[in-house]
């Protein structure tokens, strides 16, 4: 085997792939043994025809196909390990080389890590972030338990008015035809939530159990179905029951319901830290996104296609398996949202691309300012792994291969270096 790497333009770099001929020869002969069972030739028993008479019979390409294929998934992973530069993208394989008694040659066309023009990282300077909890945050949050904490009261003898909760059958029709997801029985809703569209809900207020009636509404032009989208559309519902939403009184025997805490005035006060330190951390976030993003502005990097594209794919591959945990597949997920793959790369893009110049922008740093991951670090990190997935650390160092570790080692000095480059910013 041998690898030549013939770098181009744009941070792209051709990969030569030589495999010696025995190991092509070898392929050839696998691919015969997988697959002889398809050939049916007079004269011998089906699986039982000779490697060289159908050869003979078909070309000696037969078998190149799936030879060439097994080369190449064995090969590339192999010879890329060797690679000095860093590859970023998905490889676009060309065979230059195919035919028996020869060694077997492909090319992979694949992106290379781009270099980066560092701009100015220290001191830089971004807009201060308010970082107060005010007595409003903290009766929000307050609020938001007492509604948890509600009760449901069936309510008879009286209409349905905002804030009461109530189950309703419905039926949507459009141009007089009946619409996909449009249907529902015994749904319930909250007047006054605005979970539903327009009007929609403003048009129960004032209706009885029992009663049936139009509901007539306008689909927002943004809509996410554009088959409805601005369309106007007649609701025929029925209203099944009328729950009235008791609130529980914000006094010491609720901060005794909902906390570990006897008076009202305690249970108010930890609420409030709680808010200020999840505050703390929102308002960090947020510093870390400014500071990367102007450095990524002042620096000069140009990414290759590939690169941008491969990040698209794993992000969507992402997000799949995200959806997939909450029980929905991506297929469903396009149908429901009227997209396809396509337009959904296309949205990610901007994100693949922030999130690409800012993992450059955090090597370059680190290298810059000679930040490294310390075998310190990284046991401290395979301690947090360990206590995440519930395994001992020393079966996670046995697991983690030389490659593995190198990416831990490399997001820890990562982490370091956008500790750096905050921890230099200037609020103004």
């Amino acid at each position: 085997m041998s690898l030549s790497v013939e770098k181009l333009d744009g941070s792209m770099a051709k990969l030569t792939i030589e495999v010696p001929a025995e190991e092509f020869t070898k392929a050839i002969t696998s691919a015969y043994k997988s697959q002889k069972g398809k050939f049916s030739v007079p004269g011998f028993r089906k699986g039982k025809v000779p490697q060289a008479y159908i050869e003979k019979m078909y070309g000696p390409a037969v078998f190149y196909e799936e030879a060439a294929n097994k080369l190449i998934n064995e090969y590339y992973p192999k010879e890329i390990e060797n690679c000095e530069e860093e590859i970023v993208s998905n490889p676009e394989i060309d065979v230059e080389q195919i035919e028996k008694g020869k060694s077997f040659i492909f090319t992979a066309l694949v992106a290379i890590k781009p270099e980066i023009k560092l701009g100015e990282y220290k001191g830089v300077e971004i807009e201060k972030i308010d970082a107060e909890v005010t007595e409003e945050d903290v009766m929000a949050e307050i609020l938001k338990a007492q509604k948890e904490n509600s009760r449901s009261i069936p309510v008879e003898d009286r209409a349905a008015q905002l804030e009461d909760e109530v189950t309703i059958n419905f039926d949507g029709y459009v141009d007089d035809k009946q619409f996909d997801g449009g249907k529902a029985e015994n749904y319930k809703l909250t007047l006054g939530s605005h979970s539903f569209i327009d009007t929609f809900e403003d048009q129960i207020v004032g209706k009885n159990i029992g009663d049936k009636f139009d509901v007539n509404v306008t689909f927002p032009e943004d809509y996410h179905a554009p088959n409805l989208a601005g369309k106007p559309a007649v609701f025929k519902v029925e209203l099944l029951s009328i729950n009235a939403i008791e609130l529980p009184e914000l006094d010491d025997e609720f901060a005794e319901e909902v906390s570990s805490f006897s008076t009202f005035a305690e249970y108010k006060e930890d609420v409030k830290k709680m808010l200020e330190v999840k505050k703390e951390k929102e308002v960090l976030t947020q510093k870390q996104s400014k500071v990367l993003e102007k450095i990524a502005e002042s620096s000069e990097i140009e990414l290759p296609e590939p690169m941008i594209k491969y990040n698209q794919e794993k992000m969507y591959s992402e997000f799949a398996q995200n959806m997939m945990y909450q029980g929905l597949s991506m297929e469903q997920y396009l149908q429901f949202t009227n997209t396809t793959k396509e337009q959904m790369l296309e949205r990610i893009k901007p994100d693949a691309i922030a999130k690409i110049k800012t993992g450059l922008v955090l090597e370059a740093v680190a290298e810059a300012e000679k930040i490294v991951a310390s075998d310190e670090d990284f046991d401290a990190e395979v301690q947090d792994m360990a206590v995440s997935y519930q395994m001992e650390a020393d079966k996670i160092k046995e697991i983690l291969g030389g490659a593995e570790k190198d990416s831990v080692m490399k997001n820890i000095a990562a982490r370091k270096a956008l500790d750096f480059i905050v921890s230099n910013c200037k609020e103004v």
